[in-house]
């Protein structure tokens, strides 16, 4: 039987008492197979892989994460989000050479896993609480213009030879005059359903995902123009022979002028695809319908051991994603199952449909990335971040403008370095409204220590109530002292009240976040929970969520 919650409702759970729910998850498992051929068709495409590497991963997800768990109504598999990281890799360690870099990145991939893998025994999934919003939401964006800046060459139909983003663009209008008129219109409409599929009220669109009817519109339109095979999706026919691609750790320690980058590509991957599961799974637990909470460190360790065995068959990395999972949900889906009945219908595909795969111009798939590629880094991701104040979208534009420069690592990096200076100058401006005196540069150093240091002044308890003062900076770099401080505490029946001292100079964006998740939460499990002395600080924006400090000094 599953949990029951006061109002008598079933709360499904994972592993064995999870099968119960299979009506649901077989035809959730259906509707995400349909969305997942082109997205991981498209993704392999991206990541300058063989396309079948999209399925095999995807294949590899759905057979491995059900029986580690972590997650309930995610789906797992090959993201765009580690598209543009495999590519550099790819690119990097192949020296130029494509073909051969993919089969250096494959054990590069294995040993991403394995770090992940011993990531999760350390718990390292908290610090992913410590990287500023602004700047994960910047990662994400700069991920989503790579993607549209390597999709531009398949959405014309002509191949270009740079690589780096500016160079794409700038490369672009002397390419046009060369573009295949045929793969262009099958792009443009393919392009153009995707916008306006959505929007549209008819029934049977609700059942039928959007990406599917646009790649069904695009095998149409390639038979229609008669496409040559090199503008067609490549699989192998026979898949057992020939789907497969087993990595080679001599080739990759062979060279010793590619270390270096084997060890970056190494950390990149890890990272982005540590940074963007625990997001995704943080955001996907916020539509799930019962309101389950995902387990990081578990679903860490599922990417890991994923992320192992797909490289070990030729597959790309392993992420959990949010498109998916929204269908997934969308669809009925109750448990993690949904992830195994998935992979079922896609190794059903692959054998008895493997000739209409083959039949999907490249144009539609570019066309889907595009997509993609809009939704992470369009005017409305800009629009959130001038709503939410200019730090935020400081933080969000020195990301984005960093990462697309160089590499995602020293974006984020870069993103990291500016939210602490902005935490200083208004720490700096709080400081000077409670009249502090102190030498500059003395303050300076208090100031920045004290943004990483445990804000946690004492804990009391008055009549049944919990209250915690907290009297120094609270920002997401000491935001594991915060969550210490509440957790055990957000229980049903328990009053929790947050006292934020006149000493708190500043409260960012991250932890305001962190509150309002708290208020909503313990509204449904029946907890009372708030938070005093926010009203006392400025806030940057008219959002509810946004940075707030202090201008005048309360004693």
């Amino acid at each position: 039987m599953g949990r029951k919650v006061e109002n008598h409702i079933e709360i499904p759970e994972n592993g064995i008492r999870g099968l119960k729910h299979w009506r649901h998850d077989i035809v959730a498992g259906l509707i995400v197979a349909l969305v997942s051929v082109p997205l991981s068709l498209g993704i392999a495409l991206a990541s300058g892989a063989p396309p079948i590497c999209g399925l095999t991963s995807e294949v590899i997800a759905g057979l491995i994460f059900p029986f580690i768990g972590g997650a309930f109504v995610t789906i797992s598999g090959p993201a765009a989000g580690l598209a543009p990281v495999l590519y550099s890799s790819i690119l990097a360690l192949g020296k130029g050479d494509m073909a051969l870099g993919y089969k250096l990145v494959l054990p590069v991939i294995m040993l991403a896993g394995l770090t992940q893998i011993a990531l999760t025994y350390l718990k390292a999934a908290r610090f992913s609480y410590l990287i500023p919003r602004a700047a994960v939401q910047g990662m994400l964006a700069s991920i989503g213009l790579l993607i549209i800046g390597k999709q531009i060459p398949n959405f014309i139909g002509h191949k270009y030879h740079a690589n780096e983003f500016f160079v794409v663009l700038a490369e672009t209008p002397s390419h046009i005059s060369h573009l295949n008129p045929a793969v262009f219109v099958t792009s443009i409409v393919c392009l153009a359903l995707l916008f306006i599929l959505p929007k549209l009220k008819y029934k049977l669109l609700r059942f039928v995902p959007p990406h599917l009817l646009v790649v069904l519109v695009g095998i149409v339109l390639a038979s229609f123009f008669h496409l040559e095979s090199r503008y067609l999706v490549q699989i192998p026919t026979n898949l057992l022979q020939h789907g497969f691609q087993f990595p080679d750790f001599s080739l990759l320690f062979s060279d010793a002028t590619i270390i270096p980058k084997v060890i970056v590509a190494v950390l990149a991957l890890t990272f982005v695809d540590g940074t963007e599961s625990l997001a995704t799974i943080h955001a996907v637990d916020q539509i799930d319908p019962f309101h389950r909470k995902s387990n990081p460190d578990r679903t860490l360790l599922a990417m890991g051991i994923s992320n192992i065995c797909s490289g070990f068959v030729g597959g790309l990395t392993i992420i959990p994603g949010i498109m998916k999972s929204s269908t997934n949900i969308f669809a009925g889906g109750r448990t993690a199952w949904v992830n195994f009945y998935n992979a079922l219908f896609l190794i059903s595909f692959l054998v008895f449909g493997h000739e209409l795969i083959r039949a999907i111009p490249i144009a539609a798939l570019s066309a889907v990335l595009m997509q993609i590629g809009y939704k992470l880094a369009g005017p409305h991701q800009w629009q959130k971040m001038i709503e939410l104040g200019r730090e935020q979208l400081l933080i969000f534009t020195t990301t984005v403008l960093v990462t697309v420069c160089s590499d995602l690592l020293v974006g984020i990096a870069a993103g990291i370095a500016m939210k602490v200076l902005i935490l200083v100058y208004y720490s700096f401006k709080a400081s000077e409204a409670a009249g502090n005196q102190e030498n500059k540069l003395e303050l300076l150093g208090k100031t920045v220590v004290r943004l990483f240091r445990n804000p946690l002044e004492k804990v009391e308890s008055v009549n049944g109530t919990k209250y915690i003062y907290f009297s120094g900076p609270l920002t997401c770099f000491n935001s594991l002292s915060i969550r210490s401080a509440l957790k055990g505490l957000i229980n049903p029946g328990n009053q929790v009240k947050v006292i934020l001292t006149s000493d708190v100079g500043i409260v960012d964006h991250s932890t305001t976040v962190y509150f309002k998740q708290l208020i909503e939460e313990t509204k449904r499990i029946g907890c009372s929970f708030s938070v005093e002395g926010l009203d006392t600080l400025y806030s940057c924006s008219d959002h509810a969520d946004s940075f707030r400090y202090r201008v005048q000094y309360s004693p």
